[in-house]
Order: C-alpha cells, then sequence, then structure tokens
C-alpha cells in the first residue's frame, strides 16, 4: 500500500480544516506540543510499517508495538457455538481494546466487530473490524442501520458500553454508567452476553484533568487528547483480562428495564 494512501496524523492540517486561517496565529509552541501528546512522528511511522496489515494482523503488530502482555483467565467461558456480544470496562482507551480484539479475533477466526468511534475507522489497520458509532455529522442517520446490520451479521460484536474509558470517581476507578444498547441489540438478535474484565489504570495526571474539566463545565472532551500519551505510558506492561460465564439473552426480560440489565452486566464485570 503506497504510504500516501494511508491516514497518518497531520495536526498542522487537522488545525488548518477546523480554524481556516486562523490556524496561521496558533502559537507554535502550542501546535507543536499537541504533536507531542498525540505522539505524531512515533504513530505515523507505526503505521506506515504496517500500512500492508489488517484486521487481527494488524492487532498483532499492535501487540508487539506497544509490548502488551495478558493474563487470560475464564478463556474457557468463550463459546464455541452462537454468537455474542462482548463488553468490557474500559480502563485505559487503547491497550484494552487492542488486546481484546486480538485475543477474540484469535480464537474466532477474525469474525469479530468494534462498535468505536468513527475516528478510528481512519486507521487501515482497524477500519475492517469497525462499525462507526458516530451519532453526529454525516453518518448519523446511517448509525441506527450500521449498528443493526452488525448485530445481525454473522461476526461476534466487542462493545464498550460506556462509551469513553473510565474515570476516577470518589476516589474508585470506574465505568461511567453502561448505555443499554448491548442489551435491546442483544435480545433483538438473540446473543449471548459475554462480561469481560480488563485491569487497568490511566496516570493520575488523566484522571486529575478529566475531574478538572468536569468541574469547570467543559464540554470538549479535553482528556480525550491524551488518550495516546496515555497509551505510550502504558507500554511494556502486563494485563489480566477475565472473561465471565455468557449470559443468555432470555436473562433480560421484562422484570427489568434495559438500562437496568447493562447496569446489572456492569456490576457483574466489576465482580469478575
Amino acid at each position: 500500500m503506497a504510504e500516501n494512501s494511508i491516514f497518518l496524523i497531520d495536526i498542522d492540517k487537522v488545525l488548518k480544516d477546523k480554524a481556516g486561517e486562523k490556524a496561521k496565529k496558533i502559537p507554535r509552541f502550542v501546535v507543536s506540543f499537541l504533536k507531542r501528546i498525540v505522539h505524531q512522528d512515533e504513530v505515523n511511522a507505526f503505521l506506515t510499517r504496517t500500512a500492508d496489515k489488517s484486521g487481527v494482523d494488524f492487532l498483532e503488530a499492535c501487540m508487539e508495538y506497544l509490548d502488551i502482555k495478558l493474563e487470560v483467565e475464564g478463556i474457557e467461558n468463550l463459546p464455541s457455538e452462537g454468537l455474542c456480544t462482548f463488553v468490557s470496562n474500559h480502563p485505559l482507551g487503547g491497550q484494552d481494546g487492542v488486546a481484546l480484539g486480538y485475543v477474540l479475533g484469535k480464537h474466532y477466526g477474525g469474525r469479530i466487530k468494534y462498535l468505536v468511534n468513527d475516528l478510528l475507522m481512519n486507521l487501515h489497520g482497524l477500519a475492517p473490524l469497525c462499525i462507526p458509532i458516530n451519532k453526529t455529522g454525516s453518518q448519523s442517520r446511517d448509525f441506527p442501520r450500521m449498528v443493526e446490520a452488525g448485530f445481525r451479521s454473522d461476526d461476534h460484536i466487542i462493545m464498550f458500553p460506556a462509551g469513553l474509558c473510565s474515570r476516577r470517581q470518589h476516589g474508585v476507578i470506574k465505568d461511567l454508567p453502561w448505555k443499554k444498547t448491548f442489551i435491546v441489540k442483544s435480545v433483538e438478535t438473540e446473543r449471548m452476553v459475554v462480561p469481560i474484565h480488563f485491569e487497568g489504570r490511566n496516570s493520575n495526571f488523566f484522571y486529575n484533568l478529566a475531574n478538572l474539566c468536569k468541574f469547570l463545565g467543559v464540554k470538549f472532551n479535553v482528556a480525550m487528547l491524551f488518550l495516546v500519551d496515555e497509551m505510550y505510558k502504558n507500554r511494556h506492561k502486563t494485563f489480566k483480562v477475565t472473561f465471565g460465564k455468557p449470559i443468555p439473552w432470555q436473562t433480560f426480560n421484562k422484570s427489568r428495564n434495559a438500562a437496568e440489565w447493562a447496569d446489572y452486566v456492569r456490576e457483574l464485570v466489576y465482580k469478575l
């Protein structure tokens, strides 16, 4: 694949696209800072080296590059028949997504799909495994159709139902409330739900920044800008992944509503 045909991070272009002529007035030290926290040069070098890889092969290259080591428990809980929705807490924002996709992709011969932020669709290696879930912009009308197609496919679905990576609340690092989509769609398409717990954390700086922005009422997810930097801080580490027992879709009956069932599964995850 030619280098000019793959997505590379270009902070200068992003600023020009977003700010137009005003981008020229942004101090160079700010631009340099942004390039540094998104590790523009390192990430682009990796994307260029892996231009010929996609799907699970790309995830394997990510595992090697980030030097991710795993301790996996409960692998015997992965169903050999039927389709599943795999739901996990989201403590990191990088390694957790890569690792779960790699383990499940290897186990199921690549028959997996992530429901992810549409920004990740720009990564050539991940695109074949992704169903974008951006509800705004030009894709908003297609969102229900794409989710429906994903759940009705022959692929297993991987989701982080919180939508954002974990935050520190009252001194405890935990996901925000889970959205109910995985319950509704799993029942509609008769998929088992498999809870997963991923053990890990980001830096104190990340959690303090997220909480400060919340306190100040900043609507833009500033902490997200630092997720790549957090990913690099978490290189060369070992993470524990625990797969729980599959939950039959019939479990999610009318005794609770979908949001309550989502909270029920979230609590199960933190007991694994």
